[in-house]
C-alpha cells in the first residue's frame, strides 16, 4: 500500500485531494509568484488526525508543508516543484474550544479565521487586537507561523505576544499540549517562543491559547497631512507623548498610494483639497465614551498643525467615518496588485534613520532606472515599511521585475546600512531564504541549524524555506 492509500485510513473522504485539477488552488501562492507540486492534500479535522498523518509521513520520508489561509506574501506556504510532499491544510481546524473572560484568554484552534477569532472575543465583550487586511481568509496558525504584526503593534504587539499557550504536533508525531493560559511562568525555556515565527519548518501548531483584552468603549481616527516622513516621526513621537497606550496604530502613506487606490479601486481618496507627499492615519481608543475620544483626538492633531508638524487634519465623527478612512489605508496592496504587482519589500527600520533611508533609497533607485516608482506605506509606530517597487504610470510593470535583482541590492544594501532588517512581519519563506544566509550574521544562522536539527532530524518540516 502506498502512503497516500494510507492517508485515506486516516481522515474522512473528504479530508484527501490528490488530483491535479482538485490541488490546484493550494499549489500557487496568493501573489501568483510561487506554484508547487504535491503528492497529495490533507485536511484533518483534529489533532490526533493531524498527529497520525505526520507519523506516518515521518515513518514514509514524506516532506510536510503545512498551510492554512494560503495569504502568505514569500512563499512560505507553498510546496516545491518535486511533487513529493504533503500539503497539509488546516483550515478543517476550525473550533473555538474555550473562551475564559476571568484570565482573559481565547483559545482556538489553527484553522480559525482570524476574523472569526476576533468575532468571538467581540461576543464576549473583549478585543483580540491582530487586525490584518486579511484578515477575512487568513488563519490563526498562518498568523503565528510568521508572527503577524499588522495595525495595532504599537499598542498590543505582534502575534508572538499575544500568544500565552501552543499545541503542536512534533516531528515525531507527538503533541505537546502546552496550552497553558499562564501571564507569568518562570520554569524553564518559553518553548512555544520556537514555533511563532517559525514558518512551519519545525512542527505543525494546532492550537493556540491568545490574551484578549477590554473592548474599547470607543475609538477616533485622525488623518493628517504631512510635508515629510521627518514631520511624520515628530508626529509619532507627539503622539505617543499626548496618548500613551490609547494610541493603538499609527499608519503613514506616501502620496503615489493614495493615489493609486483613488485610480484603481474608484475610491474617494481626496480627504484634503490638494495632495500632500505623506499622510499619517492614527487611531486613539478610549475606553470612557465616544467624545472623549474624539476630543482628545482632535487636540492632538490641532497641535500637531500649530507645531508645523501637520499641514491639515481631518478626525473621523462616526464608525462609518473611521472606517472610511481606514479603507484607504487597507486598499493599497489590493491596489498595487491590480496594476500589476511591484518588488516588494518587508523591512524594519530604526526611526532615527527612516526618513533619509526613504530619500536616500529613492534617489538611488531612480537614477539607476527613472522609469521606476516608489511606494511607500506601513506601520510606522513600529518602525515596520513596505518599500514597494513598481513602474510609474504609463510604463510596463516589467520594468520593474526585470530589475529585480537589482533593485533589492540597492534597498537591501540601504537596509544592511541603517542597521534594519529585511522581513519585518512577513517572513523569509522561499524569497528570501537565499538573501537571509547572505545577511544574517553565521552564529545566527548556526544557532538556527541547530534548533531545526534537534526538533525536525529528518528535514520533513517545509523544506527548502527558511534556512
Amino acid at each position: 500500500m502506498n502512503w497516500v492509500d494510507e492517508l485515506r485510513l486516516l481522515v474522512d473522504a473528504n479530508g484527501v485531494i490528490d488530483t491535479a485539477q482538485d490541488m490546484g488552488a493550494y499549489l500557487t501562492d496568493w501573489r501568483g509568484r510561487f506554484h508547487g507540486r504535491a503528492a497529495a492534500v490533507a485536511q484533518p479535522r483534529t489533532t490526533l488526525e493531524t498527529a497520525q498523518i505526520v507519523q506516518l509521513c515521518a515513518r514514509r520520508g514524506v516532506p510536510i508543508v503545512v498551510q492554512g489561509g494560503n495569504t502568505g506574501l514569500v512563499g512560505g506556504a507553498t510546496p516545491d516543484d518535486s511533487g513529493n510532499a504533503l500539503l497539509l491544510c488546516t483550515r478543517r481546524l476550525n473550533r473555538v474550544r474555550h473562551i475564559d473572560t476571568a484570565d482573559d484568554t481565547i483559545t482556538v484552534e489553527a484553522g480559525c479565521l482570524l476574523q472569526n477569532v476576533q468575532d468571538a472575543a467581540r461576543a464576549q465583550d473583549r478585543l483580540f487586537p491582530l487586525s490584518l487586511a486579511s484578515e477575512g481568509s487568513c488563519t490563526i496558525g498562518g498568523n503565528l507561523a510568521t508572527n503577524a504584526g499588522g495595525t495595532q503593534v504599537l499598542r498590543y504587539g505582534n502575534a508572538r505576544d499575544l500568544t500565552l499557550g501552543l499545541e503542536v504536533v512534533l516531528a515525531s508525531g507527538e503533541v505537546w499540549d502546552g496550552l497553558r493560559g499562564l501571564r507569568k511562568d518562570n520554569s524553564g525555556y518559553d518553548l512555544k517562543q520556537l514555533f511563532i515565527g517559525s514558518e512551519g519548518t519545525l512542527g505543525v501548531i494546532t492550537a493556540a491559547t491568545l490574551k484578549l483584552f477590554p473592548l474599547p468603549r470607543a475609538r477616533a481616527v485622525g488623518l493628517l497631512a504631512l510635508p515629510s516622513l521627518a514631520a511624520a516621526i515628530d508626529v509619532l513621537q507627539r503622539a505617543r507623548a499626548t496618548a500613551g497606550p490609547a494610541l493603538t496604530a499609527f499608519e503613514v502613506m506616501s502620496e503615489p498610494c493614495v493615489n493609486l487606490v483613488g485610480r484603481l479601486l474608484g475610491q474617494q481618496r481626496r480627504a484634503f483639497a490638494q495632495d500632500y507627499p505623506w499622510l499619517a492615519l492614527l487611531e486613539w481608543v478610549d475606553h470612557e465614551d465616544e467624545k472623549n475620544a474624539l476630543r482628545q483626538c482632535e487636540r492632538l492633531c490641532g497641535a500637531a498643525i500649530e507645531a508645523s508638524q501637520a499641514l491639515d487634519a481631518v478626525v473621523s465623527h462616526s464608525l462609518a467615518d473611521c472606517a472610511a478612512l481606514w479603507r484607504m489605508r487597507e486598499a493599497i496592496p489590493e491596489a498595487q496588485a491590480r496594476n500589476g504587482g511591484n518588488v516588494k519589500h518587508d523591512i524594519s527600520l530604526p526611526l532615527a534613520c527612516m526618513d533619509r533611508f526613504v530619500e536616500d533609497t529613492q534617489t538611488a533607485l531612480l537614477s539607476f532606472c527613472p522609469q521606476l516608482q516608489v511606494l511607500v506605506f506601513g506601520h510606522l509606530g513600529d518602525g515596520n515599511l513596505h518599500f514597494n517597487v513598481g513602474a510609474r504610470q504609463g510604463e510596463p510593470v516589467s520594468i520593474a521585475f526585470e530589475r529585480e535583482a537589482q533593485i533589492n541590492e540597492i534597498v537591501y544594501a540601504a537596509v544592511a546600512r541603517c542597521g534594519g532588517s529585511i522581513s519585518a512581519e512577513h517572513g523569509l519563506g522561499q524569497l528570501r531564504r537565499d538573501l537571509a544566509q547572505r545577511v544574517k550574521p553565521p552564529i545566527e544562522l548556526e544557532m538556527m541549524r541547530g534548533i531545526k536539527r534537534f526538533l525536525d532530524p529528518q528535514g520533513l518540516f517545509n523544506p527548502g524555506k527558511v534556512i
